[in-house]
């Protein structure tokens, strides 16, 4: 509850970019409320008044709220948007950064298909706490509030039937609301994940599914998710129809017994005529305005459902074999060295992948991590980045790792995995994300260290697509991209982890003596089972069973 809790308040602009929108938005209601009332007082009193100064005043007061009401509906629209949208980014980005530490150690259990649907579609529907919920609240109660005082003033019983259907309307709509519609409401956040998590697998195993045959089974799963999810939204949207029914119901009725009430004082003479048009046409604009109840209490739920969902995203604590990124930032003026002695390392729910490794890495080195498959090495990359917590001595230019910020470390020692991740972007924008500043000149520069300058050009340049995940490059070709990303970020230090997966054994000699040239005066950690060519490494280390061993003379 309190984690939902602390992820509302996150969603939640701030005061001083909240109230502007607020404020417009009460005075555009304030205005609407004024301008049926200066109307109605305008017409009734055309008929029966003779003096003219009295009417010019209203038809004035009619022009100045009509104009009020149009101007500040517009600044609370964009006063409004303006600081959700900002509350919004910070609260995907806060999002996002919460879960850099479980990647990848932490999410591989994880759908990858609710993951996606809690950043994108449950983290944008918090913007609807603002806009949806509390605004619109606040504006109708202060202008309930306000018309309420003023119809006190033109005739108390009819001010007292106004509440009393207020209070009726904002009960129906809340309950109503909550009757029939809190499950199915609840249920859209829930079938929008499982139609996300069906389409990310179907797209992202496509190739797979057509192979195999299960192509129909993984797109009639795609079907069901989505009209389950069409069910939902059509009872919840049936649901806030039904409630705001009741209420467009009450507001009539709240104009009749306004009548029926403030009438007789005509006989009186306790209310006249164009008084008494407003004590009737108050309550319809007023109802206007308060009809925004049924849609804030739904997105209420709404809102609710999402931010449940973003938090079962979001483990309720850190798996003790991940370290958070909490530490010191540090920038490193010259390559650092890098020391492991006795290092030990987890991963969340798994026997022990590192049970003693001494290693060193010295400025400008070459470092051959070797072994069998699942000896640890992939293990070792992902502690030395800083997605596992590490026992024993890892140190980074002699400080303490563990004392550093994930960020520092991942600033710091930049990791080439054994299956790069390529965007479907062309070639320019597969290298920009690494440094956003550099000219083409320099993509082409670093395109030429990594040996695929000539490619590149063959292909059209740097607008060439790489297709999804790779899909139109070769492996060989993919590492080299990842290496150029690499090197154009500027990392003091490297760990290229098996690059030559998925590369022709007659190429990978070729691709690890290029990989390593291009490298220049940076400290490169290779792990690979493939042996580079001769001279290209200045030592070697050798895994086995987590463990580092006397690696064969070579």
């Amino acid at each position: 509850m309190t984690r939902r809790a602390d992820l509302l308040r996150l969603a939640q602009p701030p005061p001083r970019r909240f109230l502007p929108g607020l404020i417009w938005g009460a005075v555009s209601a304030a205005a609407a409320v004024s301008l049926l009332a200066v109307s109605g007082w305008l017409i009734v009193s055309a008929s029966i008044v003779d003096s003219l100064v009295p009417l010019s005043i209203a038809v004035v007061g009619v022009r100045f709220f009509a104009v009020t009401r149009a101007v500040t509906r517009y600044l609370e629209r964009l006063s409004g948007h303006d600081a959700a949208l900002r509350q919004l980014a910070r609260t995907r980005a806060d999002m996002v950064r919460r879960l850099i530490p479980l990647s990848p150690a932490g999410l591989g259990r994880t759908d990858h298909g609710r993951v996606l649907s809690a950043l994108v579609d449950d983290v944008e529907n918090l913007q609807n706490l603002p806009l949806r919920v509390v605004q619109p609240l606040a504006v109708a109660g202060v202008v309930a509030v306000g018309a309420i005082g003023f119809t006190a003033f033109v005739s108390p019983v009819a001010a007292a039937t106004l509440a009393v259907c207020l209070i009726l309307a904002a009960s129906a709509a809340i309950g109503l609301g909550w009757l029939f519609g809190s499950r199915a409401e609840a249920a859209v956040s829930v079938r929008r994940g499982e139609l996300s998590a069906a389409l990310v697998d179907y797209f992202g195993s496509l190739d797979v599914l057509i192979a195999y045959g299960a192509e129909n089974d993984a797109r009639e799963r795609v079907r069901r998710a989505d009209a389950d999810l069409r069910q939902a939204v059509s009872r919840a949207s049936l649901a806030q129809a039904v409630a705001a029914g009741v209420v467009a119901v009450v507001a009539g009725a709240a104009s009749v017994w306004a009548l029926a009430a403030a009438a007789p004082g005509l006989g009186s003479g306790a209310i006249d005529g164009p008084w008494l048009a407003v004590v009737v046409l108050v309550p319809m604009v007023v109802f206007e305005v308060f009809g925004a109840v049924p849609v804030a209490a739904a997105s209420w739920r709404g809102v609710r459902a999402s931010a449940d969902r973003i938090v079962d995203v979001l483990p309720e604590r850190m798996p003790e074999e991940l370290r958070d990124d909490d530490g010191i930032d540090v920038t490193f003026d010259e390559t650092p060295a890098l020391r492991l002695r006795g290092v030990r390392a987890h991963w969340p729910g798994g026997a022990p992948a590192l049970r003693g490794v001494d290693l060193d890495l010295q400025p400008g080195e070459r470092v051959l991590v070797a072994g069998p498959s699942g000896a640890g090495k992939s293990s070792l990359a992902a502690a030395l980045v800083g997605f596992l917590r590490v026992d024993g001595e890892y140190s980074v230019g002699g400080m303490e790792a563990q004392s550093l910020s994930g960020e520092t470390l991942r600033r710091t020692i930049g990791l080439c995995e054994q299956n790069p991740q390529l965007f479907d972007e062309d070639i320019r924008q597969n290298l920009l994300f690494a440094r956003d500043t550099a000219t083409d000149a320099e993509l082409l520069d670093v395109l030429d260290r990594v040996g695929l300058g000539a490619w590149v050009r063959e292909r059209g340049g740097l607008d060439a697509r790489v297709g999804d995940r790779g899909g139109l490059v070769s492996g060989g070709q993919a590492q080299r991209i990842a290496l150029a990303r690499a090197l154009l970020r500027g990392f003091p230090v490297l760990v290229l982890d098996e690059p030559t997966a998925g590369v022709d054994p007659e190429a990978s000699d070729a691709l690890l003596a290029d990989l390593l040239r291009a490298a220049g005066e940076q400290s490169v950690l290779l792990i690979s089972h493939v042996d580079p060519p001769a001279g290209t490494v200045d030592r070697v280390v050798r895994l086995e069973g987590g463990r580092t061993a006397p690696a064969p003379g070579r």
